[in-house]
């Protein structure tokens, strides 16, 4: 039986794996008696005493949680829209900039700092410029991918406000979407050699009731450095949705289900984490626990194909019971190959 998968073809398809070199040191930085990176020293400064952001960082991707009650009537139903599309019409999966998407503030990125401006360089080769020159952030700035920033020192934090936004973007994997109205605030702390932290702050009234945001860190990459990873395929050719799914779905009699009810654990991509199944409303309910990349914490529908195989929003998921119909694993099945993740204990 054919299983679409579509989300996790964007995945593999059109975002490179971010690429550096090796073994290249790194120049002037403090190191232990042992000859690696200190990256507990204290934070470089500048010639006006305040700490300076300069250097290539690497992060996880940062996990935003909004409230759904947080959001506008349009805002969720644009979000199950974009689900049940498979997300195929995020940015990055079209090889178009992420903009203000929680996801920017992951991956590599060289940061170079002078007085009068920052300059954020990404692997993707798109670029930000904060100016550091004492304007002010316009009202009305012309939208573009990027926005338009401005920032200030407070004390040793990095305040940095931006506005400018085209509504193309989006403000997470999972399909906010947000308005020209939007307004960005980030605050850079840098409290020691190796460590950068920023706390991101959304704020679009149009969109969203409340402010809301996340919190993002980042490691310094010291003795390497940064290499070009570029989008060469976008996700204009796939196709595949969550209805082509229930089109195919096949019926499983509740007890059944019931049977594949639990948590699992198993590594993906070198990364430690849970699936905890769920049945509710006759229908079976996927979350990664602890998850970072593609789907870390979200809740997906699991549509049968067979008895013990499902499609979860473009992967796949298949359980394997034992002589008694109980499940004992679950496979996840994504073009990548399959990721086994044995049953831990029931969700309470």
């Amino acid at each position: 039986m054919r299983l679409s998968f579509a989300a996790l073809m964007l995945i593999v398809g059109t975002i490179p794996a971010g690429a550096q070199w090796l073994d290249r040191p790194t120049p002037g930085i403090p190191r232990t008696p042992g000859g690696t990176p200190n990256l507990t020293a204290p934070a470089p400064r500048g010639p006006d005493g305040k700490p300076d952001l300069t250097g290539v960082w690497n992060g996880p991707v940062p996990e935003p949680r909004l409230d759904p009650a947080n959001a506008q009537a349009w805002v969720s139903d644009l979000v199950g829209q974009r689900q049940r599309d498979y997300h195929k019409s995020r940015p990055s999966y079209r090889c178009l900039p992420s903009g203000p998407e929680a996801d920017r503030f992951a991956g590599w990125k060289r940061v170079l700092q002078t007085p009068s401006a920052i300059a954020i360089l990404n692997d993707d080769l798109t670029y930000r410029m904060i100016f550091m020159d004492g304007r002010e952030l316009e009202a009305t700035p012309a939208p573009s991918w990027m926005g338009y920033s401005v920032g200030r020192w407070d004390g040793d934090t990095l305040v940095v406000d931006s506005a400018g936004f085209n509504d193309k973007t989006w403000l997470s994997r999972y399909g906010q979407p947000h308005t020209e109205g939007l307004r960005v605030r980030e605050r850079y702390r840098r409290p020691d050699f190796g460590h950068l932290q920023v706390e991101v702050t959304y704020t679009d009234p149009a969109a969203y009731p409340k402010p809301w945001g996340f919190t993002a860190n980042m490691a310094l990459a010291a003795d390497t450095d940064m290499l070009e990873a570029v989008c060469e395929r976008s996700s204009e050719h796939w196709a595949g949705s969550l209805s082509d799914a229930a089109n195919r779905a096949v019926s499983v009699p509740p007890d059944v289900l019931a049977r594949y009810v639990g948590v699992y654990t198993g590594t993906y991509l070198g990364i430690r984490r849970s699936i905890e199944v769920l049945l509710s409303g006759g229908q079976l309910i996927a979350k990664v626990v602890g998850a970072a990349g593609v789907d870390g914490g979200e809740t997906r529908p699991l549509v049968p194909q067979s008895q013990t195989l499902f499609e979860g929003v473009g992967l796949g998921y298949q359980f394997i019971v034992d002589d008694k119909g109980v499940a004992t694993d679950v496979v996840e099945i994504h073009v990548s190959g399959p990721y086994t993740y044995s049953r831990q204990r029931r969700p309470r």
